[in-house]
Order: structure tokens, then sequence, then C-alpha cells
């Protein structure tokens, strides 16, 4: 064969073989590495917000969750099956993710809410399904629900909860009183005064200020009713201004609003901060419990690296107050993951000796505290 003629040939039979190549290729772009998720990180740094924008998982979940790809999944699959497929896959994403905690409760909240208006407010259906997961948020909504919705919630709130009366069963009621009263503290406890016991009573009051300081739902009737002249004047309004009865709750969750209004996911140092911040409630009895919510909020914000949350109450300056904040690391664990080893588990995974001895010993703190 001529060399020229071969030279042709052969240009032509590359040029074939080449958009055969661009043919089958594909040419879509490669899936994002998933990025560390938020609180992943072993260093002080602070927790990474989650991005939006996350390459797809082989089961077409994203990499990385956000609370709003989480919330939206779970509602479009509880409007396509039922609200307990819904929970049994928010339950799988947080032990396979654990920094989805951060917002797995609120999210289980929505869920609650949802299914009462599905199921026409026929509670005994909403609760028929498993709704432990997420600190048992799923029933906390449902409860929420269910009291907004009542003509008489000064009486239905006593039977919601009946026969058992199950502590968070009661801290759901608790969170409903503050819809009932519009966020207005002493009309909500004087909804979770209806309660016969001062046990209830107590466990009410823990939703109520629960829902005061970290209100879940993205409502503007929800936020927060803390008039900044009044944090000026007392940072734990109003929790001194409280009867005995109700003043643990309020300093338990005053810390939720203190973390959220500084930034927390960004500013790793604002969990010792609230510590010190505490020490304002010195002189009414409160910072013991203020301190044990700190170590509580710790904890569920960074369930996925439990040595640094124990590092962070380590920074207080007195030893009751690092015993207090461990007894709130311990409280959160033990209520997020309900089986018996839970609390051995954190406390072996504590390096500090004397925070790990704190660990060990913390017990006999409420059942319902999330």
């Amino acid at each position: 064969m001529q060399p020229r003629l071969f030279a042709i040939l052969t240009a032509l039979l590359l040029g074939v073989l080449g958009l055969g190549s661009v043919a089958v290729t594909d040419w879509s772009p490669a899936a994002t590495a998933a990025t560390t998720p938020a609180g992943a990180a072993t260093t002080g740094a602070a927790p990474a917000v989650a991005p939006a924008a996350a390459g797809a998982t082989p089961t077409g979940d994203p990499a990385v969750w956000t609370r709003s790809t989480l919330r939206n999944k779970l509602m479009a699959e509880m409007d396509a099956t039922d609200p307990g497929v819904a929970l049994a896959d928010l339950d799988r994403i947080t032990k396979e993710k654990p920094y989805t905690v951060r917002f797995c409760h609120p999210i289980a909240h929505e869920l609650g809410h949802a299914a009462v208006k599905r199921f026409n407010e026929d509670f005994q259906k909403v609760i028929s399904f498993p709704h432990e997961t997420c600190a048992a948020g799923y029933l906390h909504g449902a409860v929420e629900e269910m009291l907004n919705a009542s003509a008489q919630p000064e009486v239905d709130l006593l039977k919601l909860c009946a026969p058992k009366n199950a502590g968070p069963c009661i801290h759901g009621v608790g969170h409903g009183t503050m819809f009932v009263a519009k966020q207005d503290v002493a009309k909500a406890r004087e909804l979770c005064n209806k309660f016969p016991s001062d046990q209830n009573r107590i466990r009410c009051s823990e939703g109520l200020f629960m829902q005061l300081f970290g209100p879940d739902e993205e409502d503007e009737k929800a936020k927060a009713n803390l008039p900044a002249d009044k944090l000026a004047q007392d940072p734990l309004y109003p929790c001194k201004d409280q009867p005995s009865l109700f003043q643990s709750a309020c300093y338990f969750y005053a810390p939720t609003f203190y973390l959220s209004s500084h930034d927390y996911p960004n500013h790793p140092e604002v969990y010792a901060d609230a510590l010190k911040w505490c020490l304002n409630g010195k002189a009414n009895g409160g910072a013991v419990d203020c301190s044990r919510g700190v170590g509580s909020r710790t904890m569920k914000y960074n369930l996925d690296r439990e040595d640094w949350a124990a590092q962070q109450c380590a920074t207080a300056a007195d030893g009751w107050q690092r015993k207090a904040c461990a007894e709130g690391l311990v409280s959160y664990y033990t209520v997020n993951y309900t089986d018996g080893g839970a609390a051995g588990r954190l406390c072996a995974k504590i390096g500090n000796k004397e925070m790990q001895g704190y660990c060990r010993s913390a017990s006999g703190l409420s059942s319902s505290l999330d």
C-alpha cells in the first residue's frame, strides 16, 4: 500500500474510533466527595455547617444532610407511606450520621404535627407507631398539635398521656402548653399546674422551657419571648422569677438560647463561655442546673465527638461545675441512645480521667430531659 494512502486510511480509522469513544463515555460530572460532617473534626475547630450542594450516595441520599433536605425527604416519605416508615428511616440516618442528631428532634416534631392532621386528631392512631427516635420528638410534636387544636386544652392535657402518664409524653404536653399560651410562660405554667402531682408538673415544665428557649418550629408565633432589656438586666431571665418547682427546668434549658444566639456551630469557644455565663445563676441557686444544661446541649450538638464534648466541660474552673456539666453529657446521651449500655460507652470514650469519673457517677437525672 502506498504510504500516502495508508496515512489517510489510518487517520480515518482513528477518527471513527474517537467518535465512538465520545458516544459511550459518561461525561456527567462526578459526584463531589462528601464534606466532613458538622462536628466530625477531632480538633477544637468549630463544627462546619453541612453544605447543601453535596454529592448523592448510591441510594439517592445526599452525601451530607442538612435540616431542610432531611426534613423534606421524611415528610415526603410519610406522605407516601406512614409515620412508622419515616421514623424508622430517621432512626437509621441518625445512627449512620450522628451529626444529624443536631436537627433530628425538630424534624420529628414536624412529623408528629403532620401525623395528627393526617389521622384527623386520632391520637391513639398517631402514637401507635414506634416513636422513641430522636428523644421522642414525634410524640412531642403530636401532643403539641393535639393541644393546639383542642377546644378545652386545660381538660385534654390531663387525658392525652393517661393512663401511663409516661415522662416523655408529659414533656410533650409542656411543649404544647406554650403553643396554647402563645409563648406566655405564666399562662403555660398554669396549664402545667393542672397535673395533680409535682413529678408531672416538673416534667411538664421541662417541655415548657425547652419550647421557650429553643423553639423547633419555623413559626414566628413559636419564637422565644425573651425581651432584650430583660436579658440585659438578668442574663438568665426569666428563671429566677419562676416558682421553685419550675426553676430547675428553666435553668437547665436556658443555655439553649445562649448557645444559639452566639452562633455555636461556628464558634467552638462558646461552650466554655456558656459555663462561665451560668455563674450568673449562682446567687439564685441555678448555676448547677444551668451547667447541666450546657453539658446536655454540648453533647446534643457534638454527638459524633464525645471526648471533645467532655473537654469543654473540663474547662470549668470549679469541680462542682465540671461534675454538673458531665451529668448533662450523660443525660442527653442516654436520652438519645436508650439502650442500657449507652452511658458506659460514653464514659469509655472520654480521655480525661476526672471527667470520666464524673461520667461514671452520674445517675438519677430526669429520664425525659432531652
